[in-house]
């Protein structure tokens, strides 16, 4: 019996799929969501969220929102989301210095603005995480020739 899961932005629906698991980032720590799981209403937080399909792990980055577990269906509300594939190193860390410069500038800003441009540079920094981690995976899974020394760079 699989799960079905869409996780929404406010712009779109990045995901939609039918899966066997998910392990979402909220603020109690992680939760991993099987078939049959009871009902539940959680608070995401930024954070790396799996998605295993078969013997293949997908993983995106969120950001802040609820994620709702009703049978055998779970959806990811969440302010910002995206897929592995669609990170784009450079954009995000050009928007992690910006918020950064932001936050340091900001003298007696809105705790509320403050709060979201803190999150921003989480949810920035979980982006730079999972990209650097595909790209570690693919540097030890590439093959190495018996007898060749050096990298594999």
């Amino acid at each position: 019996m699989p799960l079905t899961i869409e996780i929404v932005t406010p712009e779109a629906k990045v995901y939609s799929e039918t899966i066997e698991s998910v392990v979402i980032p909220t603020v109690r720590g992680e939760i991993e969501i099987l078939p049959g799981h009871v009902p539940l209403l959680a608070q995401v937080e930024p954070g790396d969220l799996r998605i295993t399909k078969g013997v293949t792990t997908e993983w995106l980055a969120v950001g802040d929102g609820f994620a709702q577990i009703d049978g055998d269906v779970v959806r990811v509300l969440a302010e910002n989301a995206i897929t592995e594939t669609k990170i784009d190193e450079t954009t995000v860390k050009a928007a992690l210095e910006r918020a950064k410069k932001e936050i340091q500038f900001q003298k007696g800003v809105d705790p509320q603005q403050m709060e979201h441009l803190q999150g921003l540079v989480r949810y920035a920094g979980v982006q730079l995480a999972i990209k650097r981690r595909r790209c570690w995976s693919l540097v030890l899974a590439s093959p190495v020739k018996p007898g060749v020394r050096g990298t594999v760079w």
